[in-house]
This record gives structure tokens, C-alpha cells and sequence, in this order.
């Protein structure tokens, strides 16, 4: 008896020792998102993050989507639009604010931040230009998750909605220079480009970025006369290789750029510093030397501007007049084409939900992709960004240690 006994145990320490069966993990991809998209209240803010496209894709892949009334209107997308591709209309933004994952083209406002909940994903624009310390705490003490989406790389390592942005104010800035350039704008009645037997319009461009290289395109293929500035000689070198064909360039220097505006049609300000604000380089004696009738396109006013003569405009009364120099300096100009930008923004932040989905969570997501995580500023109520901590003098947490304390 003792002998089985012993048999026993032997065998029983030796099935110990084999390798045991592992449950299962439980498989969290495919999750369903409660995806809410808030109507923007910001002055002529007319894009909208989700297009009815969008939404209908998000919808068929088992998504669900609260959009609130009348958002779309500004880019010509009805509720209507919006209900028949699958949406839940809602009347009321309470209930767009109780979705996990909330969408907004501007940031939220104080009041909204107000309807917001603990571990809730917004996803918007950061606009460090007006930005102020009450904001940033308010996001903290609701211990939200919030992604500018301006600062969000994708897996090339750019920004793609800037990108877009970028392309669409370019080529959307030659078609208001040649708007004001006309008699019936106010202009000294020319068209921009030119014809056989007339010397070609004289355009300047400051910033070889990407709206410097869309404007560029735009005023070539139209048969300008093109001139670009930068203090950098690789984005110079950049801009050639892209157009793919020699252009006037010049590393920035103020006598040379000044005896270009002298003789210019059309100056475009769109230099950008490395750390994203703008550099003011024309000074106002030089606007002062430029022709009378000649137009000046902000296009970094929100940032501060190119031109010293600059001043903040909207899109009701965009332009004014100084030193008899057309000055167009609407800070959002991308918003004069609301529809196409809306579609933009639209093809940029659908895979990332669509990622998130796939990942199970927005914790994962960016614990596997780098470039979403540059997109965050705060996190889990933790201010992450160093740049907005430096602006404020506020105190800000590495995410790369928070995502790992959380995981």
C-alpha cells in the first residue's frame, strides 16, 4: 500500500513538472467606441472633424457615432447627412460629451470642459496662441486624456493635419491674391499669372514649408513669376526637388528680400520658427516701399504674422489697407473652404479611431505607436507637454513613464 502510495506521489510530482495549460487571453481588439462630435462655437469656425463618409465607415464597423445638431452646417453636411450614414443626432450637448472618445475641430470651451468625465479622450486643436493656465487646469482636474491633433505624428514620423492644412492654405492663399488683384475686389485690376505679351504677375513667398510649396505650385501653374524665401537651405532645397523644376530661391536676407517686395504683386508670409510660432521679417519701411495696389496674405497671422503691418482680420471683413498695400490676414484661412478641409481632417483622424478600435484601447495604442503619443498633452490629468509646462511655468511629466506606470 505504501509502495501505490508512493507510485502516486512520484507520478503526481512528475505531471507537476510538464508544461501546464495557459488560459486563454482574452482578446480586447475590435472594441466598440462611443465616438461624440461637438458642434464648434468659435467665430467662422465652419470644418468639422467627421464627414458623413466617415461616419458611415466608423457605423459599418460596428462603431457608434453622436453627432451634435447643426455641427456639419458650416461645411454643408446636413443632419440628414449625417443620420442616413448611421449617426445618432443628438439635440443636446450633454449627451455628445458622454461619449469616451470626443472629437472637436477648436478646443473645448470652459463650459464644456465642465461636461467632460475622468479617462475621456479629446481630440481637438491646442491653439498654444490662446491658450491660458486655466484651461490646461481645468483638463487636469477632470483627469482627461487630450491629443492635439496639430502636434500627432503619423507612422512617417510628419503631421499630417498640418500637412493638409498647410496644402490647403497654400493653394487656397494664390486664389485670394488673384481675388484682390481684380478690379471688382478693390485691386488695381490684374490678373495674376499672365498672358502672352505682358510680363507675368511677380509673387513672393516667405517660408518653403509646405503652404510655401503649395502657394508656389499654385502660382507657377498660373503662370506667375515666383520668388521664395527661407532661412533654411535644406527646406529651399526641399521645395526645387518637390516642384521639380528651378525657381528664383534665397536664403533670407533683408536687403535682398526687400528689393523683391519692391518690384512684388503678391507677398505670402508663411514662415514658420522651429518651435511653431511665427517670424515677423518684413518691417513696415519695407511694406512702405511696396507698389500701391500690391497684396500682402498673412497666412501665419495666427501666430503672430511675417509683416509688421499685420493686424488680425476675419472672413467677414478680411482686408484692409495700409500704406496703400492690401493686407489679408484671416487666421483661419483653411475655414474659407470649410467642406475640403472638413474632408481633410476627416481622412486623418478616422484611422486613428479606427487603430484605436483594433488596439482594444487608447492606452495601448499609444504605448505601440510613438507618434500619437507626441500628440498628447495631458494624460491622465498629467500635463505631458514640456512646451506648454515652459509657457506657463508649469510643471510637466515624461509620458513614456506615465504609459508605463499605467500599463
Amino acid at each position: 500500500m505504501d509502495q501505490g502510495k508512493s507510485g502516486f506521489s512520484e507520478l503526481a510530482k512528475q505531471a507537476t513538472l510538464q508544461p501546464q495549460e495557459m488560459p486563454a487571453a482574452v482578446d480586447t481588439s475590435n472594441q466598440q467606441l462611443l465616438i461624440g462630435v461637438a458642434k464648434d462655437s468659435t467665430f467662422q469656425e465652419n470644418r468639422v472633424p467627421l464627414t458623413p463618409s466617415s461616419v458611415g465607415l466608423l457605423v459599418n464597423n460596428g462603431h457608434d457615432v453622436i453627432i451634435e445638431s447643426g455641427a456639419g452646417k458650416g461645411a454643408n453636411f446636413s443632419d440628414t447627412n449625417y443620420s442616413e450614414a448611421g449617426a445618432r443626432i443628438a439635440y443636446d450637448k450633454k449627451q455628445v460629451f458622454e461619449a469616451e472618445i470626443l472629437l472637436k475641430v477648436d478646443p473645448p470651451t470652459m463650459e464644456e470642459i465642465e461636461m467632460m468625465k475622468p479617462d475621456q479622450l479629446l481630440i481637438s486643436a491646442l491653439q498654444l496662441t490662446s491658450l491660458n493656465t486655466d484651461y490646461i487646469t481645468a483638463l487636469q482636474k477632470k483627469k482627461v486624456n487630450a491629443v492635439a491633433y496639430e502636434f500627432y505624428k503619423d507612422s512617417s514620423g510628419s503631421i499630417p493635419i498640418i500637412r493638409s492644412m498647410g496644402e490647403i492654405a497654400g493653394s487656397t492663399s494664390l486664389l485670394i491674391a488673384a481675388e484682390y488683384l481684380s478690379s471688382a475686389s478693390g485691386g488695381k485690376g490684374e490678373m495674376l499669372g499672365g498672358i502672352s505679351g505682358i510680363p507675368p504677375t511677380e509673387v513672393v513667398i516667405i517660408g518653403a514649408g509646405t503652404v510655401g510649396e503649395f502657394a508656389a505650385r499654385a502660382a507657377i501653374g498660373l503662370g506667375a513669376s515666383v520668388k521664395v524665401f527661407d532661412n533654411s537651405l535644406f527646406k529651399l532645397r526641399r521645395l526645387q526637388n518637390n516642384i521639380g523644376e528651378r525657381l528664383f530661391t534665397a536664403v533670407l536676407q533683408p536687403n535682398i528680400l526687400s528689393r523683391a517686395l519692391k518690384t512684388a504683386d503678391v507677398a505670402i508670409g508663411a514662415l514658420r520658427g522651429e518651435d511653431n510660432t511665427s517670424l515677423c521679417v518684413v518691417n513696415e519701411q519695407m511694406v512702405m516701399q511696396m507698389k500701391p495696389g500690391s497684396v500682402v496674405i498673412d497666412v501665419c497671422i495666427d501666430l503672430g504674422g511675417c509683416f509688421e503691418t499685420s493686424e488680425v482680420t476675419n472672413h467677414t471683413n478680411p482686408v484692409f489697407r495700409k500704406h496703400d498695400v492690401i493686407h489679408y490676414c484671416v487666421p483661419n484661412i483653411s475655414s474659407r473652404v470649410a467642406r475640403t478641409a472638413s474632408y481633410a481632417l476627416s481622412n486623418v483622424l478616422t484611422p486613428l479611431l479606427m487603430n484605436i478600435a483594433d488596439s482594444g484601447s487608447f492606452h495601448k495604442l499609444i504605448w505601440e505607436r510613438p507618434g500619437v503619443r507626441h500628440g498628447i498633452y495631458v494624460y491622465k490629468g498629467q500635463l505631458t507637454n514640456r512646451h506648454v509646462a515652459q509657457r506657463f511655468n508649469l510643471q510637466s511629466k515624461d509620458i513614456d513613464l506615465l504609459i508605463g506606470a499605467h500599463l
